[in-house]
């Protein structure tokens, strides 16, 4: 009796873990399925059961319907922009060189790893370690990691992973999300009272009317606390796992490496243009790599020059050509002053809200 070949086992055992990734990535699509229910029905409720049947008033409807339909559009385009941008992966820059990685696996000390990484990470500008005073690398992607970088095992990048290419999308879809159940709430509350307090007929409409303002307000309450903790983060120029853990820079842990003062912090993620904060098109300062730290202080010449010379050039997703250096110099500055003037030397790094 012959045995399988050895790419017919393989294809057994991978079969289960392909059937796995498929039910996890249907499972995922169904947050999206229950919003867009929710939103539907919100849409019938208000349109139809309100405005058509319960309002009287062709004035009031209208003035209705225009400022639902604006909120509802801002909504609606905001969460499809943070569901559907793809977040940023590190650059290959930061992969092991081929002789580095192949010494990196073979060897089983922790300590001899950590001077292959060392050795590697000279060349970039990466400046935070782990807790202990480590290069942070990534096992499962197998580079070293960018600063504010971190490997979600989870998500798999399936609806969806919130970074640095769509975290101005989030904020946004969290402030429409809160306008558009204020709106509802706002509009629908007399009829909910007249309804509540039988001013009005029982009719197919009521259901819909008191369910309606029910849903709105509950929604409103936990997603505008949401919105107002991501608006102090905003401020602070914190992701998430930053607010609860300071990142570990060279010298020492710092809560406020990343802060260069509230006007700058907002312009990291809104961009410098105030006209482009209240859609959700991209306009965050940097390109998903390049962030600035207010640990890194050198003039720009000197720096061009450093970088130059000691670098190395990195082409990004649009084809344009960007240095990475190493042997610069780092010196803690708390002055705002400096940070607002600009004198400072961009690094890069992958942001995970």
């Amino acid at each position: 009796m012959t045995s399988p070949p050895a790419n017919v086992l393989h294809g057994l055992k991978m079969a289960p873990s392909h059937a796995f990734r498929c039910c996890k990535r249907a499972l995922n699509w169904i947050p999206v399925l229950f919003i867009n229910l929710v939103v539907g029905w919100s849409y019938y409720a208000y349109v139809v059961e309100l405005c058509v049947y319960t309002i009287p008033d062709n004035a009031e409807r209208i003035g209705y319907l225009v400022i639902f339909h604006i909120f509802l559009f801002m909504f609606i385009w905001s969460y499809w922009k943070t569901i559907l941008s793809k977040p940023a992966s590190p650059s290959k820059a930061f992969a092991l060189p081929r002789t580095e990685k192949e010494l990196y696996e073979r060897e089983e000390r922790a300590e001899v790893q950590q001077e292959v990484l060392k050795k590697v990470a000279r060349n970039l500008p990466a400046y935070t370690r782990t807790a202990g005073g480590a290069i942070r690398y990534c096992d499962p992607c197998q580079v070293i990691k960018p600063d504010r970088c971190h490997h979600c095992s989870t998500c798999e990048m399936v609806n969806n992973c919130v970074g640095f290419s769509n975290y101005k999308y989030f904020v946004l879809f969290l402030a429409y999300a809160s306008l558009y159940c204020l709106v509802i709430c706002a509009t629908v509350v007399q009829y909910f009272i007249k309804f509540w307090t039988k001013q009005l007929p029982d009719t197919h409409a009521k259901f819909h009317i008191l369910f309606l303002f029910f849903v709105a307000a509950l929604f409103c309450i936990s997603i505008l606390s949401l919105f107002c903790y991501h608006l102090w983060l905003v401020g602070k120029n914190r992701t998430t796992i930053e607010a609860f853990r300071a990142p570990v820079f060279i010298n020492s842990p710092d809560k406020n490496g990343f802060s260069l003062g509230f006007r700058r912090n907002v312009a990291e993620v809104f961009g410098d243009q105030v006209k482009y904060w209240f859609f959700p098109v991209f306009s965050s300062l940097g390109d998903g790599h390049s962030f600035v730290t207010r640990l890194v202080h050198i003039d720009p010449e000197q720096a061009n020059s450093v970088l130059q010379q000691n670098g190395k050039s990195l082409v990004d997703e649009e084809g344009n050509t960007r240095v990475l250096g190493n042997n610069v110099q780092h010196s803690v500055d708390e002055s705002k002053e400096k940070t607002d003037g600009g004198q400072i030397v961009s690094v890069t790094m992958d942001s995970d809200p």
